[in-house]
């Protein structure tokens, strides 16, 4: 077998890196879905999820750079071009909503669709035997789940 630097079976290890590469497309768009949601909600419960989305959005930038950089550490390319974010995502993408409870909606399906998708990863992650990516998606699913969780409570959902 072929192993990387890292000690990981390379055709296993690219694998791994192209999901994680969907995942990064991901983030981007829910990324990009927080940002929209932060300029255009509307109505009585503007200041809180205005301040919220902006909250959610700052902790998301860190963790694309966060799946970025582990690509890179597997020893491939980070996908890096809105195109290509394109047309790799799985997510919705949210257009012209400012409703809050739509938002919040939004927010808690793009949360549900990235722990669907990360969960698939980290399966892939253990026949690769890559901890390193098991400890960085792994770190983001409690986040997440405790994110959507508040969410639902504060639209009773």
């Amino acid at each position: 077998m072929n192993y990387n630097v890292l000690g990981l079976e390379k055709s296993k290890a690219e694998k791994v890196a192209n999901e994680l590469n969907v995942l990064l497309a991901n983030f981007q768009t829910y990324y990009q879905n927080l940002r929209g949601l932060h300029w255009n909600i509307k109505g009585k419960n503007f200041f809180v999820l205005h301040e919220k989305f902006e909250e959610l959005y700052d902790g998301v930038q860190s963790q694309i750079d966060e799946i970025a950089e582990r690509i890179l550490t597997l020893g491939f390319t980070p996908l890096h071009t809105l195109e290509a974010y394109v047309k790799h995502s799985t997510i919705t993408v949210g257009k012209d909503v400012s409703d809050d409870v739509e938002a919040v909606k939004l927010v808690i399906n793009n949360l549900a669709e990235l722990l669907k998708f990360e969960r698939g990863l980290l399966e892939t992650c253990n026949e690769a035997e890559d901890e390193g990516t098991i400890g960085l998606v792994g770190g983001f699913i409690p986040e997440q789940e405790k994110t959507i969780w508040m969410l639902r409570a504060y639209i009773n959902a």
